[in-house]
């Protein structure tokens, strides 16, 4: 498959390969019937890179799990922490439109509605990683934010766009631990 995105990006060890990985969040590689339903349940265009990585890799939990940030989270002084990124679909668990997926987090949870939540944390809830459309519309390039529950669903910048949230996960242990 020709790729426009991630092009000298090396995906050796970027996933977790458990079987908790796919029994929840692995999805089958979406087609474009199901892209285009996941759109419209979901109200925003998914970004192409984001559809690109999913045809390669529909969801799973990784080994690059850290994100720096410029200020402190909840999770600790400089990053963020991810489990996993959610897939297209809506069979498994944490996908998109799965049981735990961006609408039960908006539902349930009470975070805001402005865009579509992606991956989850190692919080369980309290804090979330959203394609954010509020600046762009809901067909345009969302910038990739992470928001903080614990903390009256404080947004934090964290990258201009998907294929740059990606490109930007670390390992855990290039940060320093508490």
């Amino acid at each position: 498959m020709e790729t426009q995105f991630f092009k000298d990006f090396d995906f050796t060890d970027f996933w977790n390969e458990s079987s908790y990985s796919v029994r929840d969040y692995e999805e089958p590689f979406p087609d474009d019937e199901l892209i285009i339903s996941i759109e419209e349940e979901l109200g925003y265009k998914l970004p192409a890179s984001y559809i690109e990585l999913m045809k390669l890799h529909n969801g799973g939990l990784v080994e690059k799990s850290s994100f720096p940030t410029s200020e402190s989270t909840s999770w600790a002084e400089d990053h963020i922490g991810i489990t996993g990124i959610m897939g297209i679909g809506r069979e498994k668990t944490y996908s998109i439109c799965g049981e735990l997926g961006s609408q039960f987090m908006i539902d349930e949870w009470g975070y805001p509605a402005i865009g579509i939540y992606i991956c989850d944390c190692p919080s369980a809830g309290h804090d979330m990683i959203l394609l954010d459309y509020s600046d762009c519309g809901k067909d345009g390039e969302p910038k990739v934010i992470h928001v903080d529950q614990e903390s009256d669903y404080k947004k934090t910048f964290l990258a201009e766009n998907f294929e740059a949230f990606i490109k930007g996960l670390r390992d855990e242990d290039e940060f320093d631990g508490e």
